[in-house]
């Protein structure tokens, strides 16, 4: 049983990792646009936002993305006696959670992105870059 659970946990650790790409190019895309272009971003907006000061006036922004994941494996059985009109039932579980995901993390000076460093389990492609939204917005 426990061979199995150690191949089952394997298997499924190399399929997330593997689902986890960061493109150098989703990155760039932030550097040098005005914090207004990620407070309008339609992802952005939809998840929880911590926000880090420095001393020296460097805001951090993390928009963390992640799912609380659990997972049990157990074994039961049943024992019946033919004496007495009982059952009763012997069970032994293992279980886990953790959170798994995301940390879109933002460092900001003037007003301004200086770096965009997803950390975590991330995957990036366009859809996570400035979006023309700001662009539209910003002209009305």
């Amino acid at each position: 049983m426990n061979n199995l659970i150690r191949i089952f946990l394997t298997s499924w650790i190399v399929v997330v990792i593997g689902c986890a790409t960061v493109r150098k190019q989703d990155l760039d895309a932030w550097v040098g646009m005005p914090v207004e272009a990620l407070d309008t971003h339609s992802l952005f907006i939809t998840l929880p936002m911590v926000r880090t000061i420095t001393e020296s006036g460097i805001e951090i922004r993390n928009y963390p993305n992640k799912r609380n994941i659990g997972s049990c494996f157990g074994s039961g059985r049943i024992n019946t006696n033919t004496y007495l009109n009982y059952a009763s039932y012997n069970s032994f579980a293992i279980c886990s959670a953790g959170l798994v995901g995301c940390d879109n993390i933002f460092y900001i000076k003037n007003g301004v992105v200086v770096e965009y460093a997803p950390t975590g389990r991330c995957y990036t492609n366009e859809t996570v870059q400035p979006q023309s939204r700001y662009y539209r917005l910003k002209e009305q």
